[in-house]
């Protein structure tokens, strides 16, 4: 598989801590084939030896898509999420997921998204309980495979089930992925004048397609901008991004940042220059 675009050293979006715990764990990015890159962002691979050290406990505010996880010989489909998750990490092992991008998982759910939000659900259920997104697949547990061959596999797989012709929840990628990349959108009826929809049709497309809320999704990479800020070189003027990413003072961002990350911003920032 090719490598990603974006190393975690560039991109740590949804990793809290990110320097503590690349201390202890390797994360790999992989491209999807061109065929699959229309409803996958990438393939990542986490990888660790804490055979000789204290277990640890990685935190993560994953981004508003599904991830479909292979590890601990089960396959699994972790739906959308609305707060921050934990992996504790011990002894040896590894990790192969499949990030979708934003409404990217929808075509294969068959179903409105906003069902499986905060989910786990064995692949099984999604994919037939045959091949290898299945739990009876190549990854049944009896054998560790090689997680480069697995994801070799799981991307054939994948290229099989894509649909084609263009789905509904490709527009809904496309508007998500415009949010991500641009700072500047901060609010619902501000987005949707942008993309010339009205609020509740957006809304609407936004709970079928993705699962989440136009709203949540906006706030989410907006966190995750302060958080990359953070991390990266000099502390920022926190009154002036709070205005820039739409917050309505830097209390606001003060409260919100430290209920979803778990910690005030100009500590997230101390801990990220400390490395942990």
């Amino acid at each position: 598989m090719r490598p990603y675009s974006a190393g975690v050293e560039e991109d740590a979006r949804g990793i809290l801590d990110p320097a503590a715990g690349l201390a202890r764990f390797r994360l790999d990015r992989h491209a999807p084939s061109e065929r699959v890159a229309r409803f996958v962002d990438r393939y990542w691979l986490a990888s660790w030896n804490l055979a000789d050290r204290e277990p640890y406990t990685q935190r993560v505010l994953a981004h508003p898509v599904v991830n479909l996880v292979f590890a601990d010989g089960t396959a699994t489909v972790h739906g959308p999420t609305t707060e921050v998750t934990e992996r504790r990490l011990e002894g040896r092992g590894w990790g192969l997921g499949v990030m979708f991008r934003p409404a990217g998982f929808r075509p294969f759910l068959g179903g409105p998204m906003n069902t499986i939000v905060d989910s786990r659900l064995p692949a099984s259920e999604v994919f037939g309980a045959e091949g290898v997104l299945g739990a009876d697949g190549v990854f049944d547990g009896a054998a560790p495979p090689d997680p480069v061959a697995l994801m070799a596999e799981v991307d054939r797989a994948l290229a099989a089930l894509v649909p084609a012709d263009r789905h509904p929840a490709e527009d809904t990628r496309d508007v998500v992925e415009r949010v991500a990349a641009d700072p500047s959108v901060v609010t619902v009826s501000g987005l949707a004048g942008r993309e010339g929809v009205g609020v509740r049709l957006l809304q609407r497309r936004f709970a079928d397609h993705v699962g989440l809320g136009p709203k949540a999704v906006i706030r989410r990479y907006r966190l995750y901008e302060a958080a990359e800020r953070a991390r990266k070189g000099a502390v920022p003027d926190w009154g002036s991004l709070a205005a820039e990413l739409g917050f309505s003072d830097q209390s606001h961002l003060t409260r919100e940042f430290t209920a979803v990350l778990g910690a005030p911003p100009a500590r997230y920032a101390a801990r990220a220059t400390a490395g942990g």
